[in-house]
């Protein structure tokens, strides 16, 4: 099932919440001044399922001027957009730059929905679709489908979902679950009883009850206590899909929109940002040096200065290579999008995208500066390495592979494996012969892995240490070698994400069970050794009153793993204790007589020759004793 989140955009009182609430059955003007007012000030969010399975969540936006930074936060992590347009007004002006948001903040999925159809005749309807298609022309929307409904009546609805299922099936792509979750939030409140909570959009990665997360850029780390999706409680959600998250050890006065929740270490606070700003075609105004502007990106809005490292101003339709200079700290990553707008007054004049998220302080017109834009801008070797480490991340690469596949020279391959080491993209792990090379993202899918399939294994062998290490790989990691695998458990044992307890995996907090069958278990199995003595029993004759055979192998391990019994012979066993005591005095024998016989390790035990024998086996095994050819005979060894 896809997590889908769609979202409406469009001029205000053209019908977006009413079309929400038709397509829904809720309304999402959560604030009291909202419903009294008619007009959507914040973020509203509920869901729908479509009719083949999918879940729908969806943002009804902000169509005020007055209100678009709370337009752009809702585009966080948006698959599809309804374009909304009243069928008896047209095109508004502020229909037109939500659609300029749109495009630079790269949404390209939209259906244009002509809503208000019953208050028009069917000629000023074609009219107005006409007059759309020319206005949208040349924009992301220039071929969207148009659905004609009103939501007043639920005319059209059923066309309309039928396209929106249409194009979440053939042209969304699910978003990556397997990287690092990132949460930029849009709203912080406090639930008595709960404590702080916290909601946004899953933009990639999955995040985990119980997981340690942290707040940037608080520099906060959190414990996720709970997680809904769409009201109900869930142990883990995915990117895509829209969650609140009860969060301990942070207080609400410490969050606000724009802050971002992700793993500790995985993100840095900045108040520098290199970036490609393009400016609109459609502005009435020139970006000029030292520029104070808006800085939307993510669910963030702060005010900066633009540097323009390459021009000296930047006019409608120009692009160029700016450093924005913040007045507050935010978290992102490169390749995030991002719009600003002027100071005053407040309007859109372009956007761009984030070529690197932690700079140093640039000069204006510096070549070197710009050349290294560039190549981040094209794509540096760096990122293609990125792109083949990813690739095997189910095996791990060399670096002679990658140098193999990229045609670069060792040295090259080395620089840019050593400077995505740094930046926390891969791991390396030195071998006799090679390195080997693996994606960050691939590490966390296997550590996911594992603990998913240990979780289970523990589960249902409760009386175990976990599952053994070469079965996990055969299992479930069948691509890795097996000695470049012990270097992948290494790393996840370091990092917490597992336990290893000899040649045995199990999850951090696994301990073995011991409960009631385990006591009674045990207690049977140490009372029947205890009184054999050194008449030893068979443990497949010991009456273990009902336990099954599996669960009482699982506890002999445990005790043999303890070292409060130890093997003897095949289906023998008996105390540590006993063999310890056994021990001293077969070493005192022969430091008296340099032979021993199982004749007189019969008697010195008071037992048959049936067990004097595995007596003396055992102690060769543990090197007291040794054979001298006869069979029944033994020196010291």
């Amino acid at each position: 099932m896809k997590n889908i989140i769609i979202g409406t955009a469009g001029h205000i009182d053209h019908g977006k919440t009413t079309l929400i609430k038709a397509l829904t059955g809720r309304n999402t003007d959560r604030w009291e001044e909202e419903q009294r007012r008619g007009i959507t000030i914040d973020l509203g969010f509920t869901y729908f399922d479509l009719p083949g399975g999918d879940r729908a969540g969806i943002i009804d936006v902000p169509g005020h001027e007055k209100f678009i930074n709370n337009m752009v936060a809702g585009v966080v992590g948006m698959d599809l957009v309804l374009l909304v347009v009243a069928a008896d007004e047209g095109i508004m002006p502020q229909t037109r730059e939500h659609v300029d948001i749109l495009q630079l903040l790269g949404i390209e999925n939209s259906i244009i929905v002509l809503n208000k159809c019953d208050l028009v005749d069917e000629e000023w309807l074609e009219l107005v679709e006409e007059e759309i298609r020319e206005e949208l022309a040349g924009t992301f929307l220039e071929h969207a489908p148009v659905a004609k409904v009103s939501a007043a009546t639920g005319d059209g609805l059923p066309e309309l979902i039928s396209i929106i299922e249409q194009m979440t099936r053939d042209e969304v792509v699910p978003k990556d679950i397997h990287t690092i979750a990132r949460l930029p939030i849009d709203r912080a409140f406090t639930l008595s009883g709960f404590g702080t909570v916290i909601t946004g959009t899953l933009v990639s990665g999955t995040i985990t009850k119980e997981d340690t997360l942290e707040m940037y850029p608080v520099g906060k780390p959190c414990k996720i206590r709970s997680i809904q999706v769409h009201g109900r409680d869930v142990k883990e959600c995915f990117a895509g899909q829209r969650v609140a998250i009860n969060l301990s050890n942070v207080k609400k006065r410490e969050i606000k929109r724009g802050c971002v929740l992700a793993p500790p270490d995985s993100m840095k606070e900045t108040d520098l940002l290199d970036v490609r700003l393009d400016v609109l075609e459609s502005s009435m105004r020139v970006l000029t040096h030292h520029a104070r502007l808006h800085l939307f990106t993510g669910t963030s809005e702060v005010l900066c200065r633009a540097v323009l490292l390459d021009a000296d101003e930047i006019g409608p339709g120009e692009s160029g290579y700016v450093q924005l200079r913040l007045e507050e700290k935010i978290a992102v990553r490169r390749g995030d999008k991002f719009v600003v707008r002027f100071y005053s007054p407040m309007e859109t004049i372009g956007g761009g995208v984030v070529l690197e998220p932690n700079p140093g302080v640039k000069k204006r017109f510096r070549e070197d500066a710009i050349e290294e834009l560039r190549r981040k801008e094209s794509g540096s070797s760096t990122d293609v390495i990125e792109l083949h480490v990813k690739e095997y991340g189910a095996s791990m690469i060399t670096l002679a592979e990658l140098a193999r596949l990229t045609a670069l020279s060792m040295e090259e391959v080395q620089e840019d494996v050593k400077e995505l080491e740094a930046g926390g993209t891969v791991y390396t792990f030195a071998m006799r012969k090679d390195t080997y090379v693996w994606h960050a993202d691939a590490c966390r899918e296997a550590a996911g892995k594992i603990t998913k399939a240990l979780s289970s294994y523990e589960e249902k062998y409760p009386y175990r240490y976990g599952m053994k290490k070469a079965e996990v790989q055969m299992t479930y990691f069948q691509k890795m070698k097996p000695n470049v695998f012990d270097k992948a458990v290494e790393r996840l044992t370091a990092e917490g994400q597992i336990k290893r307890v000899d040649e045995f995996l199990c999850t951090p907090e696994f301990e073995i069970c011991r409960d009631e069958t385990y006591d009674k278990t045990a207690g049977l199995l140490l009372g029947a050794f205890k009184t054999a003595g050194y008449d030893f029993v068979r443990y497949s004759e010991i009456d273990m009153k009902g336990t099954g055979r599996e669960t009482t192998d699982d506890i002999l391990n445990i005790l043999l793993e303890e070292e409060q019994v130890v093997k003897v012979a095949d289906d023998m066993y008996t105390m540590k204790s006993y063999m310890d005591e056994a021990r001293e005095i077969i070493s005192g024998k022969l430091a008296e007589h340099p032979v021993i016989t199982i004749a007189e390790v019969r008697d010195l035990f008071g037992t048959s020759r049936k067990s004097a024998k595995p007596i003396l086996e055992y102690m060769d095994s543990i090197r007291v004793t040794k054979k001298t050819g006869a069979e029944s005979e033994r020196v010291a060894y």
